[in-house]
């Protein structure tokens, strides 16, 4: 656990967490203007709707975070502006979805297609999004249930105990790690499957849908507080949206690949 990079006095703390997020959010942004720039895409225009969705992600994030605890926030309203509130990643699917929507907006505005503005974001997203967890595990946040395994893992910072929440002295699950690294599988085969996607949106479903059961899996790991439990306990929220996200993209893939629209500039990929 490795919480903080720098302190400076009271006044000054450079998180390690929000500097992994911060280069996740850029290397995220730099992949899909490689891919942007493949698919005939000005990579500049990338890099500018890619900051959009970035704070949309942020945004999106916070605000699922808050809706998904309402029942703390709403008895304690001072902490909607908290530093913890600040410091927490947020839910990842609100980030998820508020980033997907701007970027339909922006593509609309500038006549491209939401599809092929997917496939190039979404390894992206996955390369991102495993240093955004490896920030996690860093700062103690996301925090796995206590277990005996071999590779479990004890947080020992008071800190991340007073700032995330993080039991101390306790073995875990590194679920922050187990993440990251089905994120950087994941990367991987859409590396792979770009060169040879058949439909437009094929990436961005393929994405989607991978995540979903990965985020499924990683819940059963998860001990951290993540809002309600439904079905009698037996799901979270994150594993029903998980599930609905799933069932979506993979309908929506079967309908593009019935209707056979192949994917602009396909010949550059």
């Amino acid at each position: 656990m490795f919480p903080r990079l720098l302190t400076i006095g009271d006044a000054v703390t450079l998180h390690t967490y929000g500097l992994l997020a911060a280069a996740g959010l850029l290397t995220g942004i730099y992949i899909a203007s490689r891919y942007a720039r493949r698919a005939g895409t000005d990579p500049g225009l990338v890099w500018n709707v890619g900051v959009y969705m970035a704070l949309a992600g942020l945004l999106g994030a916070k605000l699922l975070l808050i809706v998904s605890e309402w029942s703390y926030y709403s008895a304690h309203p001072r902490d909607f502006f908290s530093l913890n509130t600040l410091y927490a990643g947020g839910v990842w699917h609100g980030g998820l979805l508020l980033a997907a929507a701007v970027g339909g907006w922006c593509a609309w505005r500038h006549q491209l297609s939401f599809l092929s503005l997917g496939d190039a974001f979404a390894p992206g997203i996955a390369a991102g999004h495993a240093l955004g967890r490896l920030g996690c595990f860093l700062a103690g946040c996301c925090w796995g249930k206590p277990t005996d395994v071999a590779w479990a893992v004890t947080f020992t910072d008071p800190y991340s105990a007073r700032v995330v929440g993080v039991p101390l002295g306790v073995p875990l699950h590194p679920a922050q790690l187990y993440e990251a690294t089905a994120e950087v599988v994941i990367f991987v085969f859409l590396v792979f499957l770009w060169r040879r996607r058949s439909f437009s949106g094929q990436v961005f479903v393929a994405y989607l849908m991978l995540y979903a059961v990965v985020r499924f899996v990683i819940e059963f790991f998860r001990g951290d507080p993540r809002g309600d439990y439904l079905f009698h306990g037996a799901l979270s929220q994150a594993q029903v949206i998980s599930v609905a996200l799933f069932v979506a993209a993979g309908l929506f893939g079967l309908y593009q690949s019935r209707r056979g629209v192949v994917p602009a500039h396909a010949e550059q990929g």
